[in-house]
């Protein structure tokens, strides 16, 4: 196992945190609000460490577990100090008020952090269609969640596969980086069926395989 790097103090921060703290990796957590890493590393436990924000992570896997409105600007912030890091994207570009992307049309999320991220930096999109209370449970009627990842590179994307595997969850790869935009469009599926269909949030997407 190795050191997992969290930027973020929300709920996704917290869900990953908390299953990656129990499969046995080592977790720095970082947020502009170092009360808030504080205290979401008190509770992942497991000897959870707080890192500064800015400063280079000390995980060769860096999540970036921020809204996409502010991931940018995050990257930025870091610059040099992430390069040669593996991160992992579980942003989504979507308004608030879930009538459109935040990217430009000819773009999509992952992308635009590659585009301010440092060259040697590798950018893996995953954990994007999940919700934080159903991945912190890990489980749905006994089958593990599905993990959709996109990304350029063989090597990064079964880093990060090994990654999801560790946590008890099902990495499904999709492809390249370009199927981020499709991985970020599946949010807007989730969202959809959270406000019109289901009208809760304890629910999954997930591959069924048939026979």
């Amino acid at each position: 196992m190795g050191t997992i790097s969290i930027i973020g103090s929300g709920g996704m921060a917290a869900a990953i945190g908390g299953l990656a703290a129990k499969a046995g990796h080592t977790v720095e957590v970082t947020s502009r609000d170092a009360a808030k890493a504080r205290a979401l590393a008190e509770q992942v436990g497991a000897d959870a460490r707080t890192g500064t924000f800015g400063v280079a992570p000390v995980g060769d896997i860096v999540i970036l577990a921020v809204p996409y409105s502010a991931v940018l600007d995050v990257v930025k912030q870091y610059g040099e100090k992430l390069a040669g890091k593996l991160i992992i994207d579980i942003t989504n570009p979507i308004k608030s008020d879930f009538t459109g992307f935040l990217t430009p049309e000819d773009s999509f999320g992952a992308q635009e952090i590659a585009k301010v991220a440092p060259a040697n930096a590798t950018i893996v999109k995953a954990f994007n269609t999940q919700n934080a209370q159903v991945l912190a449970a890990g489980l749905i009627g006994g089958h593990p969640l599905d993990v959709f990842i996109a990304g350029d590179g063989a090597q990064a994307k079964a880093r990060v596969s090994a990654f999801v595997k560790s946590l008890g969850l099902r990495p499904m790869d999709t492809g390249q980086l370009s199927m981020a935009r499709t991985l970020e469009h599946a949010c807007m599926l989730w969202l959809g069926l959270m406000t019109h269909s289901i009208k809760h949030t304890n629910f999954s997407i997930r591959v069924s395989l048939l026979g």
